[in-house]
């Protein structure tokens, strides 16, 4: 595939070694040719490393196992997920997961990724519902401006909300970046 074609979350053979991209950037800079700017994290959980592209460079991609599971419970350990399909049950460390937590609930289906029976990263949807379990209340006639508030979800996820939300009330979150979308 070609280097433009890269995306976060996808996997690629660089060097012999295996890579799930975490971040691209595409860069102009104004003396030569742009480029691809992708920070990846080895598989073997080895570290990052920040490599460049030129636009015409071509990518091998890995083969990824996608399975559905279903996000059960934390504990010091890990996070533990069950496969939809064989009740089989894999616990999938922090440093592998990242931030997914604060926007997964208990009992929720998330797409994990496998390569070679281990679990490498995970997809989320692009929004989540998840329910305010802490927020000041909302100031009376605070609706002339855009005024936000701080809002503690039941995950533990932190973001800006609008005055009218209140406790106990369930909202959408993008899970690109944490921002509130709407009123569910």
């Amino acid at each position: 595939m070609k280097a433009n074609d890269l995306r976060t979350g996808m996997a690629v053979t660089v060097d012999g070694k295996v890579y799930v991209i975490v971040k691209t950037d595409h860069v102009k800079p104004g003396k030569g040719p742009a480029y691809i700017q992708a920070k990846m994290r080895d598989v073997t959980g080895a570290g990052t490393i920040e490599k460049r592209f030129n636009s015409a460079d071509t990518v091998d991609a890995a083969t990824l196992d996608r399975r559905e599971m279903e996000y059960l419970y934390s504990d010091a350990d890990g996070a533990t997920f069950m496969d939809l399909e064989t009740y089989d049950q894999v616990i999938i460390t922090p440093d592998i997961l990242g931030d997914a937590l604060l926007y997964l609930a208990p009992n929720t289906s998330a797409v994990v990724l496998f390569h070679e029976g281990k679990p490498i990263t995970m997809e989320l949807p692009a929004a989540v519902e998840l329910t305010v379990t802490d927020t000041p209340p909302g100031i009376k006639g605070a609706t002339v401006t855009n005024q936000l508030k701080e809002a503690t979800c039941d995950t533990g996820l932190k973001t800006k909300v609008p005055p009218f939300i209140e406790t106990g009330e369930k909202i959408k979150v993008s899970t690109a970046d944490g921002s509130y979308i709407s009123r569910v």
